[in-house]
């Protein structure tokens, strides 16, 4: 029961298809990723988190974590060398390859990767830039005001000046 029906949100609203055909994308990519390997998403600081996902099994050299736009990808490609002569009578641990993606918020950009014990952490930092973020504005007194009403009738005043001159001549 994890289907929704965003079309109400069409209907009504106006200048917010961008954000429904991103909540649209969200719930269709959730319900069709595989839930290997297991992850976690952490907040470690106020414009910090991390992604620890377990991958057991899996090389440094076997993992690639790639970012394009707004999206973060983490493969495993792991060979399973030498599984087909060994017979196993229970096998639990999951030697497969997986690609799992993540859709991160504007800003938000990889930091570093790690490999410990068998979790691979990515590290994220949100860093909004300067020219996005709030700024207060300050508000001036009268005078600057006043200022540029003085300016513009003086500019026009010299303009009548100059017409009348040129019809004297």
């Amino acid at each position: 029961m994890r289907n929704f029906d965003f079309s109400p949100l069409y209907r009504s609203a106006i200048g917010f298809d961008r954000m429904a055909n991103l909540l649209d994308t969200i719930s269709r990519t959730e319900q069709s990723q595989p839930s290997y390997p297991p992850y976690n998403i952490e907040l470690t600081g106020e414009d910090q988190y991390r992604i620890s996902m377990a991958v057991a099994g899996f090389d440094e050299s076997e993992l690639n974590i790639e970012t394009k736009q707004n999206s973060l990808v983490v493969t495993g490609n792991n060979g399973v060398k030498g599984t087909e002569s060994r017979h196993f009578l229970h096998q639990g641990i999951a030697a497969r390859n997986f690609e799992r993606r993540f859709q991160m918020a504007d800003y938000v950009k990889v930091v570093s990767a790690s490999l410990q014990n068998g979790l691979l952490h990515v590290d994220l930092v949100r860093e909004v830039p300067d020219a996005m973020k709030p700024r207060t504005i300050e508000i001036s007194g009268g005078k600057s005001s006043n200022h540029l009403h003085n300016e513009k009738p003086a500019d026009t005043a010299v303009a009548i000046d100059t017409a009348a001159k040129s019809r004297v001549a």
